[in-house]
Order: C-alpha cells, then structure tokens, then sequence
C-alpha cells in the first residue's frame, strides 16, 4: 500500500477513487510518563515519554486507516494528514485521514504499487 501525503504519486495515474479514510486511537498520559516530564520541565529537552506516546498514537491511527482502505479495494492513499485534539483532561485523539484509491503504473514506468 502506498501512502502519500501529496495529492499525486509520480510515475502512477489514479484510476479509482474509493473514498476518504480514517483511523484514531485516543490515549491517556500514564503516571510514570507524567512523574518524569514534570522533572523535564525543570531542566529542559526532549520529553521521551511523550514521544513515544506519540510514535505509539500515530502507528496505531495510521495501521486503521489502511485497513479501512483495503477494505475499500484501494492500493493507496493519498493526502494523508494527522490531527490531534484533546478529549479530555490526560487524554488525547491522534487521527490520521486520506482519501484511497486504486493507482496503476503510468506507460513507461518500471513503478510498481
């Protein structure tokens, strides 16, 4: 599946347009993440618990949304964006949306989907 988030992929032509996509996943700030970005805030830099909270978030929001556009018969999404919002104290909404589509190979192109 290729995922892309321009709005054309180079060297394919989209043939079908299947619909938009979507996945979300909403996570809640764990206790040891929060004792030690509090002490981060002292000192400054990189808040890795949170980092990773992230990382984990968008792998997540990204794997349902191709899901969804295999469902659909799509061998790719396009424009794809992420978004985040909270939901409530501590917790969080990361989505991720594109529009799927079935590409093929434009004449003359060695690319393959």
């Amino acid at each position: 599946m290729i995922v892309t988030n321009t709005e054309t992929i180079a060297g394919y032509r989209i043939a079908a347009l299947k619909g938009m996509v979507q996945g979300n996943t909403v996570r809640a700030k764990h206790v040891g993440r929060d004792i030690a970005a509090s002490l981060k805030n002292l000192i400054g830099g990189e808040l890795k618990g949170y980092t990773e909270l992230l990382t984990e978030s968008r792998r997540q929001a990204v794997e349902r949304m191709l899901a969804q556009a295999q469902q659909l018969g799509a061998n790719a999404v396009v424009n794809v964006r992420f978004t985040t919002s909270a939901v409530t104290a501590g917790a969080a909404e990361l989505y991720a949306y594109g529009t799927a589509v079935w590409v093929e190979a434009e004449p003359g192109t060695v690319a393959q989907p």
